[in-house]
């Protein structure tokens, strides 16, 4: 009888395209994936090791697989992922439970352990077994991070960045939407840098806007969107790109984390205060419709009241369209771990929560903007319960941004054109034009 197996997930969408690839290895080398842990002879519990809730998440889901074992409900428990990889030697002290530990992308020795050196082959990177409930796909181009910023452990977690090839991307691609994908949402720890360590290879001069034009020529692709991008490294070529190529969403992620100078340079962020603010003006002045997300940190060491209410005016002046807010976390073997994490636990989530809901306000207004316009929308999902589908114009994420709502039967996986004729702060509701 073949080995059932279970991989939870944790983590970013780049654990989720690991956890895709490790699944089908798995599959593919004759063992049987399941949904439930219970069912299963084997657990892996892909980890994430970014901050500490994240890290805590982590455990709390090892130890819970640890008590499926000792039960006898199942027989082994393997860890993967960025946790054991920052973490091995001390997790094989603490949690002798754990049959095997194995760090970021290490699929072929997953595949060894699971069915010895035969099976090891069965690990391609860019083949993967994706949701069957998903019209949407990551692709991750590239591997690590070169960027030093000083709250930040990816690069002793998943190394320096190791861009992929060109031709590798546009063949994943092409599989992608022969699997029924129509949104690519480009990934990576900085979309920006793409291609620079190619070039120190002599692989030629490609960029992250060279790709995104040959990934907009494959036969199939209805939308591409960019997610993580340095906003010290955005370049007149990218914001160009993303406003001309009409598959690829007017939408750039581009996490600012401050915008007051001394933390900016405290954090090793390459940039300052009045840089962010020109190229936002620059790429709003090439591209006035473009969706703008961002993500900052609040609570970072000897972060003042001054310093915050800098970050606060500049976010209501700024009106990203979509914002997310981190407390800062301090992180061992990082720069910022010799700082005084000085800011209380309380003070930071209180300042957390006034972003948010300054943010709040921002989308409420931005969504009643929408109001009588006609948008593009790619339906997720139909909720049968309700009866109503629900979908994201070319302004939202999946799962991170706002959503689309009408009152139809639709199928998910369809574009439609909708009108939107309501509005509150996180979704739209809106009728089939």
């Amino acid at each position: 009888m073949s080995k059932k197996i279970k991989i939870v997930t944790l983590g970013c969408p780049k654990n989720e395209v690991d956890s895709e690839v490790m699944s089908k290895g798995i599959q593919r080398a004759g063992f049987d994936l399941v949904s439930d842990e219970s069912n299963a002879d084997i657990i892996i519990v892909n980890t994430c090791g970014f901050i500490e809730s994240a890290r805590e998440t982590s455990i709390e889901t090892i130890l819970d697989a640890a008590k499926l074992k000792k039960s006898g409900k199942v027989a082994e428990v393997l860890v993967a992922g960025c946790l054991s990889q920052r973490y091995e030697s001390e997790l094989r002290r603490d949690l002798p439970e754990v049959d095997a530990f194995f760090g970021v992308e290490d699929f072929r020795k997953i595949l060894t352990y699971l069915g010895g050196p035969e099976a090891a082959h069965f690990a391609r990177p860019g083949r993967r077994l994706l949701n069957e409930k998903k019209y949407y796909a990551y692709l991750k181009i590239a591997e690590g991070c070169d960027n030093e910023c000083s709250f930040c452990a990816i690069p002793m977690m998943r190394g320096l960045q190791k861009s992929r090839s060109v031709e590798s991307l546009l063949e994943e691609t092409e599989i992608l939407v022969k699997n029924g994908i129509k949104e690519i949402i480009l990934i990576s720890q900085d979309l920006t840098t793409y291609g620079w360590d190619l070039q120190n290879n002599g692989s030629g001069g490609v960029k992250i806007h060279d790709l995104v034009r040959e990934l907009s020529k494959v036969n199939g692709v209805e939308w591409i969107r960019l997610m993580y991008a340095h906003p010290s490294h955005i370049s007149e070529e990218l914001t160009n790109a993303v406003h001309s190529i009409e598959n690829v969403c007017n939408y750039i992620d581009m996490p600012i984390q401050h915008i007051n100078d001394r933390i900016l340079k405290s954090m090793r962020r390459g940039s300052n205060g009045s840089k962010i603010r020109k190229l936002l003006k620059d790429i709003r002045k090439i591209n006035a419709d473009i969706s703008l997300r961002t993500s900052i940190i609040v609570g970072y060491p000897g972060e003042s009241e001054e310093e915050f209410q800098e970050l606060y005016d500049f976010i209501e002046e700024a009106e990203f369209d979509r914002l997310g807010v981190f407390t800062y976390s301090h992180e061992e073997s990082t720069p910022a771990i010799f700082l005084d994490d000085d800011v209380s636990k309380e003070l930071k989530t209180e300042r957390m929560d006034k972003i948010m809901l300054l943010q709040q306000e921002i989308s409420q207004r931005k969504n009643e903007d929408m109001i009588g316009k006609d948008f593009r929308v790619l339906i997720d999902e139909y909720k049968d319960d309700e009866g109503l589908s629900i979908g994201r114009c070319y302004k939202d994420a999946p799962e991170i941004d706002n959503i689309v709502i009408l009152d139809e039967k639709l199928d998910a996986g369809s574009f439609v054109n909708a009108r939107i004729i309501s509005a509150s702060a996180y979704d739209v509701q809106a009728k089939l034009v």
